[in-house]
């Protein structure tokens, strides 16, 4: 897996991003607007550093580069607010050395001598358009029929709502010479759209981005009731949800430019997608950007409304981008395949490997040959899944936690390997949070347990003989764990007596034991005076009482009065809990829900089928979005996992993709409820009774594992470096 861009493409990036930094400040933007909205000296700086001839086959004069080399150069022109019709002349010189016979005007086009740009629609049936650059533009390059020609024009400036060199023209009445024509002329300009919406797809998160970056800015100086404005929740979560949104448009890009690399049948929606996600993405950012500014996000004197207006005038020259949702639901759902650019080299990886492939072909093996019917039927999302044979099963091949080392039952492989393997499992439907926990408890025992657990307790949760439960929440500090008052009091002979209640010990009515976080000094800072141990539950004082949710699953509370265990129960140091804690984020590398989303489109795609209704564009449409948030939670989860596998720096990757994914399933699943009505209401076997329990299961992925509140300010503190927040 890789996310990183090769030294060559940094380098570029960052030429680039210095270049644009100077001359296209805002002030400079501000200027271009006297001149309907293009600034000559950018454009012919922008030619000196080679970025016409990126794209231009090699022989025809320009560098042939990759995609994701232009898609670098695009983000950079969003985030500075580019003055010039970038995406456009990017696409029309490519066009122009792909068919040849233009070589005087390829040059000039290159040389940032003349400005070439792209009709979107077909000519002979639209003549007149409005056209990017068209203001300032000396020739277009336009479908017309069975042809592609090039025609020259003289448009003329028009005042409009972000004062960009758009031009409505009459591409009819200009002088035209064919470029080609027949079926290859006519698929090499369909590619070149589908290049056009990847560019302003990255160009848009850019826009979208640089817009949150300065609404962070301002809302962690702006002061309101005596307190930074940025540390109100009402400020923050709206724009780290937006941070999540302006991410998952780019990668969703990224992951298009790959796709079209490996060939798969995924690049068509993809694009469409990115490029529908990204013009919602990025106007809701600076929408909520401007409003973090208040009053003064309205005034001309501030720039944010320079973000605000060029995130809409950027892509809606093309028309409605909604259409592209609609697109995307027929190259999913109605077989519809588009003419694509080639891609050249691209440094992105999202595949986790062989070691991983391999793991996974030995756990399908296993589920195929050893589990029974029977054991499946009792197969469940939490606790209640829990099938012994099966855990043990696992535990016997060194597969129950296969990324511990081999001497705690695992097999030490790679990071990725791990989080396939658990993939895996779960397109298996045996979801494993008790081996989950197996795994951590059995990593702090050997990490901080006395020679007593490491004999007595170790082997049993290795061996895949008992479950472990968690015992950190509590009645009255739900997710805010450093609050546990459940006491633990040392005895004369050393040994501890431990009193109080714990809320939510999912599995506890299942396991052998309990890893408990205790307050064992009152006296001082909450964080610091905790310890932890491992508490038999099936032990004397211990009450372990069932708590049922409406999601077919089972949690607990647990009552312990006077339960009483020796020292060498202790893990780690008194009143060292935080510390011993810190030891189980060695197993998080982010993560989120994407498998059981994928399981719901699925269910969702067979359910409108039978139906009927799968041919509708309504049903293509809801379908395409949901797989958008899908592919969207994939990629979040991917860098999450990758930047922490890496050692990268993590600005609360892995909140971003659990917030995002839960709340994506959350509202998905409330929407093809809504699409499967009324049959989806029964919970009756099959696809309607699945969407049914993802309805009610979703509610609960909000909540547990930290809130999505809690994973927001995360978001808004590491991500956009905003001031600690408050309710």
């Amino acid at each position: 897996m890789n996310f990183d861009l090769t030294d060559e493409q940094e380098m570029m990036r960052d030429t680039f991003a210095r270049f644009l930094d100077e001359h296209s400040s805002t002030v400079r933007v501000r200027k271009a607007q006297e001149t309907a909205g293009f600034d000559a000296g950018l454009w012919s700086g922008l030619a000196d550093l080679g970025a016409f001839a990126m794209r231009v086959p090699e022989n025809a004069g320009g560098m042939n580069l990759g995609l994701f080399d232009a898609a670098l150069l695009m983000e950079e022109a969003g985030r500075t607010l580019v003055s010039g019709p970038l995406a456009e002349g990017l696409v029309a010189a490519r066009l122009l050395g792909q068919f040849g016979g233009q070589e005087a005007l390829l040059e000039q086009a290159i040389g940032g001598e003349a400005v070439v740009t792209i009709a979107m629609h077909d000519i002979a049936v639209k003549p007149v358009q409005w056209v990017a650059g068209g203001a300032v533009a000396q020739a277009v390059v336009a479908r017309r029929g069975a042809e592609v020609v090039l025609v020259t024009v003289a448009g003329r400036a028009e005042a409009n709502l972000a004062t960009t060199p758009i031009a409505e023209i009459d591409l009819a009445s200009g002088e035209t010479a064919v470029l080609g024509s027949g079926e290859d002329a006519l698929a090499t300009f369909a590619a070149a759209i589908e290049e056009w919406k990847l560019y302003i797809a990255v160009s848009l998160s850019g826009i979208g981005r640089q817009a949150l970056k300065m609404a962070a800015e301002y809302a962690g100086e702006r002061k309101a009731f005596g307190q930074l404005i940025g540390t109100f929740q009402g400020i923050s979560h709206p724009l780290a949800d937006l941070l999540c949104d302006v991410d998952g448009a780019k990668f969703l890009a990224w992951k298009a430019i790959r796709d079209i690399y490996d060939g798969s049948a995924e690049a068509g929606p993809a694009i469409s997608l990115a490029y529908w996600y990204a013009c919602d993405a990025a106007a809701r950012a600076v929408a909520q950007g401007l409003h973090t500014f208040g009053g003064f996000g309205l005034s001309s004197e501030y720039d944010i409304h320079l973000y605000n207006l060029r995130a809409k005038g950027l892509p809606l020259v093309a028309g409605d981008p909604a259409l592209m949702l609609e697109e995307a639901g027929r190259r999913l759902y109605a077989g519809e395949v588009p003419a694509l650019p080639a891609s050249g080299e691209v440094p992105l990886d999202f595949d986790l490997g062989d070691e991983a492939r391999q793991v996974c072909a030995e756990l399908a093996e296993l589920f195929a040959t050893k589990v029974t019917p029977e054991m499946k039927a009792k197969f469940h999302y939490s606790w209640e899944g829990y099938v012994p044979e099966v855990h043990k099963m696992l535990a016997d091949n060194k597969l129950l936690f296969p990324g511990l080392p081999e001497h705690l039952a695992g097999r030490r492989i790679s990071p990725y390997a791990r989080i396939a393997a658990m993939g895996e499992l779960e397109r298996q439907g045996y979801n494993t949070p008790g081996a989950n926990v197996a795994a951590m408890v059995a990593m702090m025992i050997d990490k901080y347990g006395s020679d007593e657990l490491k004999a007595e307790v170790l082997p049993r949760i290795t061996g895949g003989d008992v479950l472990c439960s968690l015992g950190y929440s509590e009645p009255s500090c739900g997710s805010d764990v450093f609050a546990a008052q459940c006491k633990a009091t040392q005895m004369e002979d050393g040994s501890w007596r431990i009193d109080g209640t714990k809320m939510w010990t999912s599995g506890a009515n299942l396991s052998s034991y309990v890893l408990m976080l205790t307050r064992t000094n009152p006296d001082v800072p909450k964080h610091k005076g905790l310890t932890m141990f491992i508490v038999p539950l099936k032990t004397e004082g211990v009450t372990v009482q069932a708590v049922h949710t409406f999601q077919d699953e089972r949690t607990n509370i647990t009552f312990y009065d006077g339960v009483v265990i020796p020292d060498s129960w202790r893990l780690g140091e008194i009143d060292g809990g935080v510390k011993t804690m810190s030891a189980a984020l060695e197993l998080e590398h982010g993560g989120g829900f994407s498998k059981v989303m994928k399981a719901m489109i699925e269910a969702a795609v067979e359910l409108t089928g039978e139906l009927g209704i799968a041919g509708e564009v309504r049903t293509q449409c809801r379908l395409a979005r949901s797989v958008a948030h899908l592919w969207i939670s994939d990629m979040l989860t991917y860098r999450a996992q990758w930047s922490s596998v890496e050692k990268k720096p993590n600005h609360a990757f892995g909140p971003m993709a659990k917030m995002y994914s839960s709340e994506k399933f959350l509202s998905d699943s409330r929407d093809l409820l809504d699409l499967t009505a009324p049959v989806s209401l029964s919970r009756r076997a099959g696809p309607a009774g699945f969407l049914n329990q993802c309805y009610r299961h979703a509610a609960g992925t909000t909540i547990y594992g930290g809130t999505s509140e809690v994973h927001r300010s995360m978001v808004a503190e590491r991500g956009l470096g905003l001031p600690r927040t408050r309710g």
